[in-house]
């Protein structure tokens, strides 16, 4: 990731408007931010949250509260629970996640 041209800032995430995403089941709400070609989101998922696909876009992703259970296409899966992270490159291992109490992540991609 190359960080060019983006002035020091400061963000307040409960100053922006989230957007709808739904699952397979529960939804999904983004607050986005995008720094030239950087995304920034804070993103929390309701309890009961399923994703409705396999992602292949690489991502860090830091979970703040509740417990993410992300799967990859091979099989294994990892339970973060807040203070873990995790980090997959753009075409790398397809994954997806779940959640059954909900959970509020950070991600950039």
């Amino acid at each position: 990731m190359q960080i060019d041209n983006i002035p020091f800032g400061v963000t307040d995430w409960s100053a922006i408007a989230p957007s709808e995403h739904p699952g397979e089941s529960g939804m999904a709400l983004w607050r986005t931010c995008q720094f030239g070609n950087i995304r920034v989101r804070m993103v929390e998922y309701s309890a009961g949250y399923v994703a409705d696909h396999w992602c292949r876009k690489g991502h860090i992703l830091l979970c703040l509260e509740g417990e993410l259970l992300t799967e990859l296409a091979d099989g294994r899966r990892f339970m973060l629970t807040p203070g873990l992270s995790y980090q997959v490159s753009d075409e790398g291992e397809p994954h997806r996640s779940s959640t059954r109490t909900g959970a509020r992540l950070f991600i950039v991609d």
